[in-house]
């Protein structure tokens, strides 16, 4: 991504490999950039998806027709920067509006060098990715724009999502910690492999004391803390790069260390276990999918990130080297896999993002389920 900061909103044009083509004005940073063309369908929470490391090398397209209203604050980023690489927004807001603003979106983008883009027809966009899937798309705005030809071949020359590695370059280079709140009960060894900031806390909320720690940690880096339980977070990039982790997963299942993993580590558990991944026609983006968990029946609205689902067989308990599994949660739009559930060891993952910021909760309790199991274990 290149781009330059520019106050005055002019032209700017979206290419996607198809080569349909959206003229819009410039919105954040003017320049270039790739990636993959994604749609969320939340109606709020921007500055989380903006932040949250999942959307690393993504051109998020808000479905939503207003972004921008409630402007940016210093309290609500999931991490230390924006990760998107571009942003479509179809009618941003004038202004910010809000007692807790300190910036504008439109700033904020600029002040990354997020090339975006606004004055779109989003629906038409959407409908177009829902029809065809989700496929490389370039912004263009000031000197980048070309001739349509030129800017089609430079989309087709960007890199593709499938086969992508990118957890490494969204993780921490040093392990940190985030201390129990109250007192301390738990220790847990986190995989950062994407990490959402209120992840972490939300363990701490729990009297967890969390071991943050780079994705390219071994094993006995992760043992070294003298865990009582593993985490896996969610993360960019398709899992089947994530050889890796998924032997570090192996190696936590054979001790039998309490593991819960979301997103990025629901597909690391996934192939842990023997299955497949795969990738998903436009994938799941936004925070309000509806998810059953079917150890309950308790339908939840829940924040999803993903591109990407494990190929597990939905209506048996499958026999693994790590004994049984069943698919504990799966989506009510398209029946995707959103959790695993082991019966014989104390394992589970979901696919969303429990930690919900910006929302919704429902799916809180899953924190409350890897306390059990730790409890459990330490009896």
């Amino acid at each position: 991504m290149t781009a330059t900061h520019a106050k005055a909103a002019g032209p700017a044009v979206l290419v996607l490999e198809d080569g349909r083509t959206f003229r819009g004005s410039a919105y954040g940073a003017v320049g270039e950039t790739f990636g993959e063309a994604v749609f969320s369908t939340g109606m709020s929470g921007y500055q989380e998806t903006l932040t949250d490391p999942s959307y690393h090398r993504q051109v998020v397209v808000m479905t939503a027709p207003h972004v921008g209203n409630t402007g940016v604050n210093d309290d609500d980023p999931e991490s230390t920067r924006i990760w998107v690489s571009g942003y479509v927004v179809r009618d941003p807001a004038r202004r910010a509006s809000n007692w807790r603003s300190q910036r504008s979106l439109d700033e904020e983008l600029e002040r990354y060098g997020v090339v975006g883009i606004s004055g779109i027809d989003t629906r038409a966009l959407t409908r177009h990715l829902r029809e065809r899937g989700a496929m490389r798309v370039g912004i263009f705005s000031g000197t980048a724009i070309a001739d349509d030809a030129v800017l089609l071949e430079k989309v087709r020359n960007a890199p593709e999502m499938a086969g992508a590695d990118l957890a490494g370059e969204v993780s921490v280079d040093q392990a940190y910690v985030v201390p129990a709140i109250g007192t301390k009960k738990f220790t847990v060894a986190a995989l950062d492999l994407g990490i959402k900031g209120m992840t972490p806390h939300r363990m701490a909320e729990r009297g967890i004391e969390v071991h943050v720690l780079p994705a390219n940690a071994t094993v006995e880096d992760i043992y070294a803390v003298d865990p009582d339980g593993v985490f896996f977070s969610n993360g960019p990039g398709d899992p089947a790069t994530a050889d890796h982790q998924v032997a570090v997963a192996q190696a936590v299942l054979e001790r039998g260390t309490p593991f819960f993993g979301i997103c990025f580590g629901n597909q690391i558990l996934g192939r842990a276990l023997g299955f497949g991944t795969y990738k998903l026609k436009y994938g799941h983006r936004g925070i309000n999918q509806p998810v059953q968990d079917r150890t309950t029946g308790k339908v939840e609205v829940t924040a999803h990130n993903h591109g990407f689902a494990v190929d597990a067989p939905l209506d048996k308990v499958s026999d693994t080297p790590y004994g049984r599994v069943q698919v504990t949660h799966v989506c009510l739009n398209d029946n995707v896999v959103e959790g695993l559930g082991l019966l014989d060891k104390p394992a589970f993952s979901v696919q969303y993002h429990p930690e919900a910021a910006a929302g919704p909760h429902d799916a809180a309790y899953l924190f409350d389920r890897f306390v059990s199991l730790m409890e459990s274990q330490s009896a």
